[in-house]
């Protein structure tokens, strides 16, 4: 008899399997389907020896102390400020847009941070209520950076016009002023120095946790006893999509190997009109890992969004979040079961999201 089931073993599901088995002796059954720990932040050495991040590349960034300092106690941490790049009209622009961004495109030379927000005053379009991910970057820029820079990344990576999109999509990427290239801004941020499936490693550690890779959680469910589920996996997919199937959007990846030192000329290289891909990344220069002359070598991903495999992202639409609801309601009246993560709650949240979540509902768990 396990105290807990399980479902999926990514940072919502590892972070909730740790809690209960350190802080509140409980045993834990944690059941992944696929082969490996660490959900999509599952990184690994390639044929050529390079670390890199099986599904794309994955920075840790938060602004919260408190869940920085839970997870410094399963890695030591590679200090990392993350930074990207678009090609756009054959220039290589900083984005989020900053004054650098403005200036390159334009031809201009905005010195202030003024004279900055001045330009983009200039040719908002304000929308009193935003919306759409449309209305979010045209009230703030502009219509010709709207089109430059965003319409066609965001038409790629969710599949629909940004028309069709909640406000949130684009409303989360910050504008600037000023001239600050770094992709995140918060207190934190960093790469576990030895790799995050280094890191779930050590999560999953305590004797009182018993993993099973490669094991659908419909397998052991009414086999295995337990006294409560935790699921992490799509919510629509415990309830068998009797309420209908929730969309997610997903990605291939291709990866490339280079006998060269360094190959792009940032971490990231956004494409957001050309190419079927949206971005590039070198995995090198986020982790720090160099080899010495005459075996020089770094590996690239190319992202291919699109609509079928594994889910990644819920879709950010009014018919989704309607949906969505639908599904909520009924968790909340299944007894025996706790849903968490992105995919158990559909929403988009980043990696220290996800982390802050499971401490909460470990709380709440630990004290019912």
């Amino acid at each position: 008899m396990f105290d807990y089931l399980i479902v999926g073993a990514g940072f919502a599901g590892s972070v909730l399997a740790e809690r209960l088995a350190s802080q509140a002796g409980k045993t834990v059954l944690l059941v992944e389907r696929r082969p490996h720990v660490g959900g999509n932040a599952y990184d690994f050495y390639d044929d050529a020896g390079v670390l890199v991040h099986r599904y794309g590349p994955h920075v840790f960034h938060t602004n919260s102390e408190r869940i920085f300092r839970y997870l410094s106690a399963f890695t030591d941490w590679r200090p990392y400020e993350h930074r990207v790049l678009a090609e756009v009209d054959g220039l290589l622009l900083p984005v989020p847009i900053n004054r650098t961004t403005v200036n390159r495109l334009y031809g201009l030379d905005l010195r202030t941070d003024a004279e900055c927000a001045a330009f983009f005053a200039a040719r908002a379009e304000p929308r009193a209520h935003p919306r759409t991910a449309e209305d979010a970057v045209v009230g703030r820029v502009g219509r010709d950076l709207y089109e430059r820079l965003f319409r066609g990344y965001t038409r790629k990576q969710w599949g629909r016009d940004p028309s069709e999109l909640d406000a949130s999509v684009t409303a989360r990427i910050p504008v600037r002023t000023n001239t600050d290239d770094r992709y995140f801004t918060d207190a934190f941020q960093a790469l576990p120095k030895g790799g995050y499936t280094a890191l779930f490693a050590r999560l999953l550690a305590h004797p009182a946790i018993e993993l099973r890779l490669g094991t659908d959680w419909r397998e052991v469910k009414d086999t295995v006893p337990h006294r409560h589920v935790v699921f992490t996996g799509p919510v629509d997919e415990f309830f068998g999509h009797s309420l209908g199937a929730l969309p997610y959007r997903s990605l291939r990846f291709a990866f490339e190997t280079r006998p060269v030192t360094r190959a792009l000329p940032a971490p990231a290289v956004n494409h957001p009109n050309e190419h079927a891909y949206t971005r590039v990344a070198e995995f090198t220069q986020m982790t720090g890992q160099a080899f010495g002359p005459g075996r020089e070598r770094t590996t690239l991903a190319y992202e291919y969004p699109q609509a079928a495999g594994e889910p990644y992202y819920p879709v950010p639409c009014p018919e989704a979040r309607a949906l969505a609801a639908r599904y909520r309601a009924l968790a909340e009246a299944t007894p025996g079961v706790t849903f968490a993560g992105r995919l158990g709650t559909y929403q988009y949240y980043n990696m220290d999201q996800v982390v802050a979540q499971a401490l909460t509902v470990f709380e709440r768990l630990r004290d019912a």
